[in-house]
């Protein structure tokens, strides 16, 4: 009977910091973009009114991954979190199933590193100041991240003041309205994507922005007006032409194909990124499992080299 470790939010907090989380994201981007990492289609399976369940797969560096993970935007008004679920990772070679991990925590981890990939990769030289709007937990992290990759200081603005307030005085930033955050250097929008928080008159010259809150059809961050102003580029074009902050501009035959680029692209030198310094980078990000996948491996490691701890089950 094999044994396996069940990892759970604790564990993967402790095994993967923001740093190694941002090493690994763009690890994950780079090894897609030159074909060396395979990943199908992400699954959904809504369950309306309240949300969606997801199936994500992937395959890399010796492993396969599944990642089964909700998204309950209104979860918080019940006192549920808004994103749960199990990750399973699998030996490439002989199939057994070498872990369990919670999926939430990677979530939160390789969401916020996405962004700080994005600010490093696209943001024009000297930006500094950070506007995070949507402050919950993946809004947190994201602001973790940018922090920790050197960004800041940083205004967070949310719809609940007592987020903004706590991760405000967290990393030593301020709160402010929505307006003041979306007008900083960088901007990363981590809301339920249900109406825009980014608006056409809020742009100016050399920002750039992380929209992280519209994973789904018919979710938006960012009104049409602003989306114009912007150069395109996104994790993974099919997924965000086809539910991505991106999807609404494409199905009304706005934004094309060969208007786009995708990040991994950009990072393995096979495409180019920010061209001026007055260019505004918008970079729309819904999430994939190869992000999954290089986060989950890095905590394997972190288990196998006896840095973290966890409950082994008999299967």
């Amino acid at each position: 009977m094999a044994q396996v470790p069940v990892l759970d939010a604790k564990a993967v907090m402790a095994a993967v910091s923001p740093a190694q989380a941002i090493e690994r994201t763009q690890l994950a981007f780079e090894r897609y973009a030159r074909g060396e990492w395979a990943m199908p289609p992400k699954v959904y399976l809504d369950s309306p009114p309240n949300g969606d369940f997801r199936a994500m797969p992937a395959l890399g560096e010796g492993f396969a991954l599944l990642k089964w993970v909700t998204s309950f935007p209104h979860n918080s008004e019940r006192g549920l979190p808004a994103v749960t679920g199990a990750l399973l990772l699998s030996d490439a070679g002989t199939g057994e199933l070498r872990a369990i991990m919670d999926c939430g925590s990677i979530t939160s981890l390789r969401t916020g590193a996405a962004a700080a990939v994005s600010a490093q990769v696209l943001a024009a030289d000297g930006a500094a100041s950070v506007g995070i709007i949507g402050c919950g937990v993946n809004g947190a992290w994201t602001a973790r991240c940018l922090a920790t990759a050197g960004y800041g200081p940083g205004i967070c603005a949310d719809a609940r003041p007592e987020r903004a307030e706590g991760l405000a005085a967290e990393l030593g930033w301020r709160v402010a309205a929505r307006g003041e955050a979306a007008a900083q250097d960088l901007v990363a929008t981590v809301t339920p994507g249900e109406q825009p928080v980014i608006l056409g008159s809020d742009l100016r010259a050399g920002q750039h922005l992380a929209v992280l809150g519209a994973d789904v059809e018919g979710k938006s961050e960012v009104e049409p007006a602003a989306l114009e102003r912007c150069r395109l580029f996104c994790d993974e074009w099919r997924q965000a032409a086809g539910g991505g902050e991106l999807a609404g501009a494409v199905a009304a035959g706005l934004v094309s194909r060969d208007a786009v680029t995708q990040l991994g692209d950009v990072i393995a030198g096979r495409a180019e990124g920010r061209r001026s310094a007055e260019e505004i980078t918008l970079f729309d990000s819904t999430g994939l499992a190869i992000q999954d996948l290089g986060i989950a491996t890095a905590v394997y490691e972190a288990w196998l080299q006896g840095r973290v701890e966890a409950l082994t089950v008999g299967l």
